[in-house]
Protein backbone atom coordinates (compact mmCIF):
# COMPACT_ATOMS: atom_id res chain seq x y z
CA UNK A 1 0.00 0.00 0.00
CA UNK A 2 1.35 3.69 -1.03
CA UNK A 3 0.70 5.30 2.31
CA UNK A 4 1.76 8.44 0.58
CA UNK A 5 -1.79 8.12 -1.30
CA UNK A 6 -3.28 9.22 2.79
CA UNK A 7 -1.17 11.82 3.94
CA UNK A 8 -2.19 15.57 2.98
CA UNK A 9 0.19 18.40 3.35
CA UNK A 10 -0.59 21.22 4.69
CA UNK A 11 1.68 24.29 3.31
CA UNK A 12 2.69 26.80 5.39
CA UNK A 13 0.77 25.03 8.76
CA UNK A 14 2.08 25.87 11.53
CA UNK A 15 3.97 28.69 10.01
CA UNK A 16 5.43 29.97 7.07
CA UNK A 17 7.57 27.04 5.24
CA UNK A 18 6.56 24.46 7.38
CA UNK A 19 5.08 21.83 4.73
CA UNK A 20 2.64 20.50 7.61
CA UNK A 21 2.32 16.26 6.94
CA UNK A 22 -1.48 15.73 8.02
CA UNK A 23 -2.49 12.36 9.27
CA UNK A 24 -5.59 12.60 9.96
CA UNK A 25 -6.60 11.78 6.73
CA UNK A 26 -4.88 8.16 7.30
CA UNK A 27 -6.15 7.52 10.50
CA UNK A 28 -9.70 8.21 9.44
CA UNK A 29 -9.69 5.53 6.20
CA UNK A 30 -9.77 1.93 8.89
CA UNK A 31 -8.10 -0.31 6.24
CA UNK A 32 -5.33 2.31 5.60
CA UNK A 33 -4.60 3.02 9.13
CA UNK A 34 -4.94 -0.96 9.79
CA UNK A 35 -2.50 -1.42 7.52
CA UNK A 36 -0.24 0.97 8.43
CA UNK A 37 -0.17 -0.83 12.48
CA UNK A 38 0.26 -3.89 10.76
CA UNK A 39 3.32 -3.20 8.82
CA UNK A 40 4.59 -1.23 11.56
CA UNK A 41 4.44 -4.46 13.56
CA UNK A 42 6.12 -6.45 11.13
CA UNK A 43 9.29 -4.51 12.21
CA UNK A 44 7.92 -4.19 15.48
CA UNK A 45 8.39 -8.04 16.01
CA UNK A 46 11.91 -8.43 15.13
CA UNK A 47 12.37 -5.82 17.82
CA UNK A 48 11.11 -8.17 20.93
CA UNK A 49 10.16 -5.83 22.95
CA UNK A 50 8.73 -5.48 25.95
CA UNK A 51 6.77 -2.17 26.17
CA UNK A 52 6.12 0.49 23.52
CA UNK A 53 6.71 4.20 24.37
CA UNK A 54 4.90 6.87 22.38
CA UNK A 55 5.60 10.36 22.57
CA UNK A 56 2.53 12.46 22.75
CA UNK A 57 0.22 13.52 21.21
CA UNK A 58 0.35 11.59 17.75
CA UNK A 59 2.83 9.20 19.15
CA UNK A 60 -0.31 7.94 21.05
CA UNK A 61 -2.40 6.80 18.22
CA UNK A 62 0.52 4.73 16.59
CA UNK A 63 1.85 3.30 19.57
CA UNK A 64 -1.18 2.46 21.19
CA UNK A 65 -2.76 0.59 18.46
CA UNK A 66 0.40 -1.03 17.85
CA UNK A 67 0.75 -2.29 21.35
CA UNK A 68 -2.68 -3.53 20.96
CA UNK A 69 -2.15 -5.83 18.38
CA UNK A 70 1.22 -7.06 19.91
CA UNK A 71 -0.51 -7.81 22.67
CA UNK A 72 2.64 -5.88 25.36
CA UNK A 73 1.63 -2.42 27.28
CA UNK A 74 2.01 1.38 26.17
CA UNK A 75 3.57 4.18 27.89
CA UNK A 76 2.75 7.41 27.12
CA UNK A 77 5.38 10.18 27.06
CA UNK A 78 3.38 13.44 27.81
CA UNK A 79 4.33 16.94 28.01
CA UNK A 80 5.63 18.23 30.93
CA UNK A 81 3.24 19.22 33.56
CA UNK A 82 0.34 16.67 32.14
CA UNK A 83 1.55 13.96 34.27
CA UNK A 84 0.13 12.94 37.67
CA UNK A 85 2.43 10.91 39.29
CA UNK A 86 6.26 11.87 40.10
CA UNK A 87 7.75 12.01 36.72
CA UNK A 88 11.05 12.79 35.23
CA UNK A 89 11.14 15.45 32.68
CA UNK A 90 13.86 16.61 29.92
CA UNK A 91 13.71 19.67 27.53
CA UNK A 92 14.23 19.82 23.84
CA UNK A 93 13.78 21.35 20.40
CA UNK A 94 11.24 21.28 17.66
CA UNK A 95 11.03 22.02 14.12
CA UNK A 96 9.88 24.55 14.91
CA UNK A 97 10.11 25.10 18.74
CA UNK A 98 11.35 23.97 22.09
CA UNK A 99 9.20 21.87 24.67
CA UNK A 100 9.63 19.26 27.47
CA UNK A 101 8.85 15.93 27.57
CA UNK A 102 7.99 13.71 30.76
CA UNK A 103 7.67 10.22 31.80
CA UNK A 104 6.17 8.66 35.32
CA UNK A 105 9.23 7.17 37.63
CA UNK A 106 7.68 3.70 37.20
CA UNK A 107 6.55 3.80 33.75
CA UNK A 108 9.97 1.68 32.86
CA UNK A 109 11.70 -0.94 34.85
CA UNK A 110 15.26 -1.38 34.57
CA UNK A 111 16.22 -4.14 31.67
CA UNK A 112 12.82 -2.90 29.68
CA UNK A 113 13.21 -3.66 26.19
CA UNK A 114 11.12 -0.43 24.67
CA UNK A 115 10.04 0.19 20.80
CA UNK A 116 9.30 4.09 20.58
CA UNK A 117 6.52 4.78 18.32
CA UNK A 118 5.45 8.19 16.54
CA UNK A 119 3.42 9.35 13.73
CA UNK A 120 6.98 11.22 12.43
CA UNK A 121 10.44 11.36 12.49
CA UNK A 122 11.76 14.99 11.86
CA UNK A 123 14.87 16.31 13.49
CA UNK A 124 14.99 13.47 16.05
CA UNK A 125 14.90 16.15 18.53
CA UNK A 126 11.54 14.41 20.38
CA UNK A 127 12.74 10.35 19.70
CA UNK A 128 16.01 11.35 21.11
CA UNK A 129 14.78 12.79 24.22
CA UNK A 130 12.09 9.97 24.39
CA UNK A 131 14.99 7.92 24.41
CA UNK A 132 16.90 9.66 27.22
CA UNK A 133 13.71 9.72 29.19
CA UNK A 134 13.86 5.58 28.96
CA UNK A 135 17.44 5.17 29.55
CA UNK A 136 17.47 7.60 32.38
CA UNK A 137 14.98 5.04 33.90
CA UNK A 138 17.12 1.97 33.28
CA UNK A 139 15.21 0.80 30.15
CA UNK A 140 16.91 -0.14 26.53
CA UNK A 141 15.81 1.27 23.77
CA UNK A 142 15.15 -1.43 21.03
CA UNK A 143 13.91 0.38 18.03
CA UNK A 144 11.59 2.93 16.78
CA UNK A 145 8.96 3.14 14.16
CA UNK A 146 7.53 6.16 12.57
CA UNK A 147 4.54 6.76 10.22
CA UNK A 148 6.53 9.52 8.45
CA UNK A 149 10.57 10.60 7.73
CA UNK A 150 11.18 13.90 6.91
CA UNK A 151 14.66 12.19 5.43
CA UNK A 152 16.25 15.93 4.37
CA UNK A 153 16.48 16.76 8.22
CA UNK A 154 18.36 13.98 8.68
CA UNK A 155 16.28 12.80 12.61
CA UNK A 156 17.68 9.28 12.11
CA UNK A 157 21.88 10.61 12.67
CA UNK A 158 20.59 11.66 16.21
CA UNK A 159 19.35 8.25 17.39
CA UNK A 160 22.22 6.72 17.71
CA UNK A 161 22.46 3.09 16.37
CA UNK A 162 18.81 1.58 17.23
CA UNK A 163 16.79 0.07 14.39
CA UNK A 164 14.37 2.86 12.60
CA UNK A 165 11.78 1.90 10.65
CA UNK A 166 9.56 4.58 8.76
CA UNK A 167 6.33 3.39 6.10
CA UNK A 168 6.86 6.95 4.28
CA UNK A 169 9.78 9.17 3.58
CA UNK A 170 9.71 12.52 2.36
Amino acid sequence: MNFKDYIRVIPDFPQPGIRFKDITTLLKDGPAYKAAIMELKSFADTVNADVIAGPEARGFVVGAPLAVEMGIGFVPVRKSGKLPFESIKADYSLEYGKDALAMHVDAITPGTRVLIADDLLATGGTIATTIKLIEQLGGIVVGATFLIELSYLDGRNHLGDIPVKSLVQY
